[in-house]
């Protein structure tokens, strides 16, 4: 990886960046590939980078009809964490989380992962108790996650409201160490770029506009570049899947909502964690500018709206200012939001669907940015070999039929 001195980059700078290399190509299509991905997020690009490097596959092509990052991916919160409750989300997000800690040496690019741990407040005695089956679920799975008390959460963050008497106590919480952020457009431009460097073509502005089916099986896809050829298509589309599943002629279980963020002036370090509260509904952390990266729960309006809206706003500010006093001062620079998609069981669906030769990877809801490398690594193992790995077989679209479903909703209170 070639390195510049602090003067290269301050000349580059001034003079407009003219003289920066391209992280990664942008080829004209191919007429045809072994596999088409859908969808140039993480997901997507993830998935293609474990077909080239774990399973030898480079004639594999990354379809965008935007720019890299201008979706999801660089939309959200970039919270990375694992507190799930049953068996099989647990492991697959431990996982996730695992990978995110070598993420950065193993693409060779400085994703900006920070381990900071997470702090899920507890307000009263109730909640603890609820709270306390939680983690004991978890530490059975796994999960390095604890309960600790009210004299230990202030003193990791002193600038919580410290009284007794008010409408959110600080009771004590769930506290889990590994838990933290990375930079979210840098994780995309990452794996776009070590993708890119094993022969995946990344290519924008692409939309596809239909499916090429013959036999019962899909052939390609029909795109605004033109007709491009596959042996196999993945979907990778978050809150655009159901949209693709009809242009296949199916209907997937998951309903698209926006996921709303905003981030405050950029203030001196002052905190040290990520701070949630799955009761108020809101959570806050730091980023490396300053600014403090807001967020909640979903607007339960279908929507395909990449905005945020007032009452939403507010309710998250209401949380937070309830929280932390202090911050009630500071002034918002910016909000946004992103298309989600949920399923039934707040689970993810990855596998086959009905039209033979279309995988999917959708229904993350509110956790496809911390599940990006576990959901690409277990996408490729489906795309390259057609089956499920024993991780993604339970989250397989099989089991709405089957009645197996993995409620996370109901379990861990996760507020998709």
């Amino acid at each position: 990886m070639k390195r510049y001195s602090a003067l290269t980059v301050l000349a580059e700078g001034l003079s407009g960046q003219k003289g920066w290399q391209p992280a990664f190509r942008t080829p004209d299509p191919r007429a045809g590939y072994d596999i088409v991905i859908i969808g140039g997020g993480g997901h997507g690009l993830s998935a293609a980078y474990h077909l080239a490097e774990k399973h030898g596959l480079s004639r594999v092509a990354v379809l965008e009809k935007g720019w890299i990052g201008g979706g999801n991916t660089g939309r959200n919160t970039t919270v990375v964490r694992a507190d799930y409750y049953h068996p099989e989300s647990a492991r697959m997000y431990d996982l996730s989380v695992r990978m995110y800690e070598g993420l950065s040496r193993e693409l060779n690019y400085n994703i900006m992962y920070s381990g900071r741990g997470m702090l899920e407040l507890i307000h009263n005695e109730h909640q603890m108790e609820l709270m306390a089956r939680m983690v004991n679920a978890m530490r059975l799975n796994g999960i390095g996650v604890e309960l600790i008390g009210r004299d230990e959460v202030l003193a990791m963050e002193p600038l919580l409201e410290r009284g007794e008497n008010v409408r959110w106590p600080i009771h004590g919480a769930m506290y889990q160490p590994k838990a933290g952020v990375a930079r979210h457009d840098a994780v995309a431009w990452g794996y776009a770029r070590a993708a890119d460097a094993l022969g995946v073509d990344i290519i924008q502005e692409c939309e596809v506009t239909g499916l090429v089916v013959s036999g019962g099986r899909i052939r390609g896809v029909q795109t605004t570049r033109g007709i491009i050829g596959a042996e196999r298509v993945g979907m990778a589309v978050a809150g655009h899947s159901s949209v693709l599943a009809a242009m296949a002629g199916f209907d997937l279980p998951i309903q698209s909502y926006t996921l709303q963020a905003m981030v405050s002036e950029p203030l001196k370090p002052c905190l040290r964690t990520v701070v949630a509260s799955l009761f108020i509904g809101v959570y806050v952390s730091q980023s490396d500018k300053g600014e403090l990266v807001m967020g909640g729960g979903l607007d339960r309006c279908p929507s395909y709206a990449q905005r945020g809206n007032l009452p939403m706003t507010r309710s998250v500010l209401e949380g937070l200012t309830a929280l932390f006093p202090s911050f009630s001062t500071l002034k918002l620079m910016r909000q946004w939001g992103g298309i989600v998609d949920v399923s039934p069981d707040s689970s993810p669906i990855i596998g086959p669907t009905p039209l033979d030769g279309l995988f999917i990877n959708c229904g993350w809801g509110t956790g496809g940015f911390k599940a990006i490398p576990v959901g690409g690594l277990l996408f490729a193992h489906t795309l390259a070999t057609g089956g499920h790995s024993e991780m993604s077989a339970p989250f397989d679209l099989g089991r709405f039929s089957s009645h197996r479903l993995i409620d996370e909703a109901a379990g861990a209170g996760i507020a998709h």
